[in-house]
């Protein structure tokens, strides 16, 4: 979903909004240094997992058996790294617009189905902060994917693309290979000043 190639596995990331997913154990796999940032990493294991069982059967009607499996997979990857990743510091408790990182700390942030897919309970405002707070932690930003939940462009795209490029930002929509929800296949790429 983010067009991630060799050079990037030397880059530094924050996975933003990660969650319960795999990201940051498979990424350590590969010698690739990765954060996830999110609000969930302030719950213990136990209650993770059991947030995770009653989501369970939600995630199943909305993806294909097949999908969903392996979505559960990822989650169960997570829930096994989860403790030595806290302790090595890879799961940090932080939520958007306000990150705990310095200016710059990172080569490349990446934020996959928060923003955008989410523009019918947060505004614009909220997108463009977000936003401008990735910038301000990373060099780089992917955003993925770019429609709302019923699938059309989300309504906060040309705000939040104005407000970026009166920043000085290189704004890019990309496609991607990656779709879901259906439809959805196009990435945002900021880079930052």
């Amino acid at each position: 979903m983010f067009a991630l190639d060799r050079a990037d596995r030397s880059r530094s990331i924050l996975g933003c909004g990660d969650g319960p997913a795999s990201f940051n154990a498979e990424a350590l796999r590969h010698n690739v240094k990765v954060v996830s940032a999110d609000p969930l990493y302030e719950f213990s294991v136990a209650q993770i997992r059991e947030w995770i069982a009653e989501a369970a059967p939600t995630v199943a009607a909305q993806l294909s058996s097949d999908a969903g499996d392996s979505r559960m997979c990822a989650m169960q990857i997570f829930l096994d790294d989860f403790v030595e990743g806290s302790d090595q510091g890879r799961y940090v408790p932080a939520e958007l617009p306000n990150l705990p990182f310095f200016d710059g700390t990172f080569d490349l942030a990446l934020c996959s189905h928060l923003l955008f897919i989410s523009s019918h309970k947060r505004d614009a405002e909220f997108h463009i902060k977000a936003v401008q707070e990735l910038c301000r932690v990373a060099q780089e930003v992917r955003i993925f994917p770019l429609v709302e939940v019923n699938g059309t462009p989300s309504r906060h795209l040309p705000q939040v693309t104005e407000a970026l490029g009166a920043a000085g930002c290189a704004v890019t929509v990309e496609p991607v290979s990656y779709e879901l929800p259906k439809g959805a296949n196009q990435m945002m790429r900021i880079i930052c000043p």
